[in-house]
């Protein structure tokens, strides 16, 4: 499918992307970063438009979202391609197929309605645009997220934070929130392991939020590369500075793809990154691939209730004791969107 007209822009016979912040310049014949943008005849188009590669309904926690209608399943989907090429990557079968692959293609042929139907007949109270970045297939997450939203069905990106104010423009109003990686503060780590930048995550991350788009915020704390309790302040910080009421998942991690001569990270690292996060002001802090029903749990920033339980692995298994959005022991506004429209 060719490009939203908006998206791209041609030069000199080259076709400028504008979906991410790697704008890629492409020329005739040529594939973006992700793989699945190609330049055909001074145009763009996206292979993967109508073909998903990994769906399924995950429970919302494993977004991760806790601050967005807890206990609740989503639909999710996603497609080949990624415009990082993270080391770590956890779905990196799928997320570097194209890179690998000459640019080869592969999932199941999927329309928009066909994603909404199925979020029906699970019923799924929102969708997911999840398993390798949604930024990629915009123009698919789009026409899905307008026939969602009709249905009353909310949509989510999980991203690594590199759309473009022209996307989260596009999106409103149809996109409700963004679980964005914050992946490190450091530059150095966003080019050599990830092949990408940290300031346009940053803006990302500052322009969402402003457009009243509903933010959370993972970290993956790789031991050795991003875990001094020094960027972790710096992390914690930023986000302070935005909102102490952006929740933020501190995430174990786990060898994988070319860091797999990496150990997990240590528990010790993963609570003194949650101390400090508390330290710093932050209300939401929790601990991700780590089951802790004391570190998972959301507690009321005004008396410590207890205001939504959680256990398991994802913190998928969920008690609610909200009353209208507020704690039920002092009346406190808790952060977040509990109900559907």
């Amino acid at each position: 499918m060719e490009s939203l007209a908006w998206m791209s822009e041609e030069r000199d016979g080259k076709v400028l992307c504008k979906a991410c912040y790697q704008r890629c310049l492409v020329k005739d014949g040529e594939y973006g970063k992700c793989g699945v943008r190609v330049n055909r005849e001074g145009k763009l188009f996206l292979t993967v438009y109508g073909s998903v590669a990994s769906y399924n309904t995950d429970p919302i926690e494993k977004k991760p979202l806790y601050h967005f209608l807890p206990g609740t399943y989503t639909f999710s989907v996603g497609t080949v391609g990624c415009n990082f090429s993270c080391l770590f990557c956890q779905n990196w079968e799928i997320s570097q197929y194209p890179q690998t692959h000459r640019y080869k293609t592969f999932g199941e042929n999927m329309s928009p309605e066909d994603i909404v139907r199925l979020a029906k007949v699970y019923k799924t109270p929102s969708i997911s645009y999840t398993y390798n970045e949604p930024v990629i297939f915009f123009e698919f997450a789009f026409d899905t997220m307008k026939l969602a939203h009709a249905e009353g069905i909310r949509n989510v990106f999980v991203t690594s934070g590199y759309e473009t104010e022209e996307v989260i423009d596009a999106s409103l109003p149809y996109l409700s929130a963004m679980n964005i990686d914050l992946k490190s503060f450091s530059d150095k780590f966003y080019r050599e392991v990830c092949g990408a930048r940290l300031k346009p995550v940053l803006k990302t991350i500052e322009y969402a939020y402003k457009k009243g788009v509903w933010i959370e915020i993972t970290t993956l704390v790789i031991p050795g590369l991003n875990d001094t309790s020094e960027e972790i302040r710096d992390i914690a910080r930023f986000i302070r500075s935005i909102s102490e009421n952006i929740p933020w998942h501190i995430s174990r991690f786990f060898p994988a793809y070319k860091m797999t001569n990496l150990s997990p990270t240590p528990l010790s690292s993963l609570i003194g990154a949650y101390e400090i996060a508390k330290e710093e002001g932050l209300n939401y802090v929790y601990l991700g691939n780590y089951p802790s029903e004391d570190l998972e749990s959301t507690y009321c920033p005004s008396c410590a209730y207890k205001v939504i339980e959680r256990k398991g692995f994802l913190g998928e298994q969920v008690k609610v004791h909200l009353s209208d959005g507020k704690c039920p022991k002092c009346g406190k506004v808790i952060d977040g969107i509990w109900s559907l429209f």
